[in-house]
């Protein structure tokens, strides 16, 4: 009678037990931010409260990396996984291939609502089904503040139900271009350190000002979801994780391989699991959110064909290191005034970054080349380091070294005899791994793109 008794409790609480020891899982995705630009990066200048306090709370990432240095590429690969060649998401403005799965077809088996609220950048619609809360793609400074990104639609999503775990993804369209938003006054341009790798004139001073005005306005936004989930008492039951995505659109960021482009700022809170004031020096990438979030869900990740491993053992403290090497790759045919095509594939250990430049014969070309402010201004600023800065920019040797412990800005290619031939090789063996044929895989870029194009070869949208 008492082993019948005992069974029956064992069915009724196993469940509530097991709802009760899966968290809430919140993203939240900042636009175009170079990973150092945040106070808890090291940054003397640009304000982020919020940020600095989920860091202080939880776990700071200093290695991790997304997949490629362009939002629909980024994003599809965030969502599903999987690298964007192989899910077929490789130029910007595009889509994956069918019978793609991402983080909705993954975690709604489990029990979890799912939603998204504000940027969009994935297609089709089928392959990522998620529960769209309202919210635009850019912004812009024209809507009504907080129109794009509608925070209260992503409060009614929390509150819903307290029963259900739910995963909600908030995608900010700051501090993405035009730099409209926040309190300029906030940060007076002759006052700003000018990071090493930009050229210092006054145009790089003022784009900087407007740039980290639009981080503290994105930041404020933390302290907006922050505040949401405290009010609604899901702030201990809520795992939060927040990504810098792609760096800013500075020269040698966005659009770039080089390590402002790819290196992401990752912080991560989960209270009564990550150490408060952590951080980690395993090398993760963008493609093992998925895979980490699916296992955090009580799902079993092998068993799904992710290129991403699940860091869930770096979050519990169990483990110190993740990947060997990451990857990234992008592709420039396809975007706003982007050259022919020039495809940039990247590995990197998180020491020592190495550069593969499909096409060093064309010059790189982009929204930096075309009408960028301060990419310009370096033309004129008479110095020889402002000449290098632009000659660099647009021609690119066939391979690129750096030691990131010495050189964090990439200054000083040390491609020659003295590279570390593993790294080629690693690049040649994911390459092939992902179905990557090189020329042929930049050729065949809108191929992935839809079939109405209005922005043809030298435009975007």
């Amino acid at each position: 009678m008492f082993r019948v008794l005992f069974g029956l409790l064992l069915a009724v609480v196993a469940p509530v037990m097991g709802e009760e020891s899966r968290p809430n899982l919140l993203l939240f995705l900042a636009d175009d931010m170079t990973y150092t630009d945040l106070g808890c990066y090291g940054n003397p200048d640009v304000k982020t409260p919020n940020i600095d306090r989920l860091a202080a709370e939880g776990l700071k990432f200093n290695r991790c990396y997304n997949s490629a240095p362009t939002c629909s590429p980024l994003r599809q690969s965030l969502y599903t996984g999987l690298y964007p060649v192989r899910n077929g998401a490789h130029p910007n403005h595009s889509r994956v291939k069918e019978g793609v799965k991402s983080l909705p077809h993954y975690l709604e088996p489990l029990g979890y609502r799912v939603g998204i609220v504000g940027k969009r950048h994935e297609a089709p619609a089928g392959a990522f089904p998620f529960e769209f809360l309202g919210g635009s793609h850019g912004d812009g400074g024209k809507t009504p503040d907080g129109e794009d990104l509608p925070l209260g639609a992503a409060k009614e999503f929390i509150e819903r139900d307290p029963k259900q775990p739910w995963c909600l993804v908030v995608a900010s369209n700051q501090p993405h271009t035009p730099w409209s938003r926040g309190d300029v006054s906030a940060y007076p341009p002759e006052k700003l350190t000018v990071p090493p790798f930009l050229v210092d004139t006054p145009e790089t001073r003022e784009g900087l000002s407007k740039y980290y005005a639009e981080i503290t306005y994105m930041d404020g936004q933390v302290g907006e979801v922050l505040a949401i989930l405290e009010a609604a008492g899901e702030t201990e039951r809520t795992a939060f994780l927040w990504l810098s995505e792609q760096g800013s659109q500075l020269p040698y960021g966005k659009w770039t391989c080089y390590d402002m482009g790819i290196h992401a700022a990752a912080v991560m809170c989960w209270p009564g699991v990550i150490e408060p004031g952590t951080e980690s020096d395993a090398l993760v990438s963008y493609v093992d959110v998925v895979p980490t979030f699916l296992e955090m869900a009580g799902g079993e990740p092998e068993s799904a064909d992710f290129d991403g491993v699940s860091f869930l053992g770096v979050l519990k403290g169990a483990r110190e290191t993740h990947h060997d090497f990451v990857f990234a790759m992008h592709t420039t045919r396809g975007i706003y005034h982007g050259s022919e095509a020039f495809g940039i594939r990247a590995v990197t250990d998180g020491s020592r970054l190495y550069i593969r430049n499909l096409h060093p014969q064309i010059a790189f070309e982009n929204m930096v080349t075309h009408r960028g402010r301060e990419y310009h201004s370096w033309k004129t600023v008479g110095s020889d380091f402002g000449k290098e800065r632009v000659n660099t920019y647009q021609w690119r040797p066939a391979e690129e070294w750096f030691d990131l412990e010495k050189d964090p800005w990439c200054l000083n290619n040390l491609a020659g005899p003295g590279m570390d031939g593993v790294f080629p090789a690693k690049l040649d063996e994911w390459m092939k791994q992902q179905g990557d044929e090189g020329d042929a895989t930049e050729r065949d870029a809108e191929n992935r793109q839809p079939d109405y194009k209005p922005w043809g070869r030298k435009g975007g949208y």
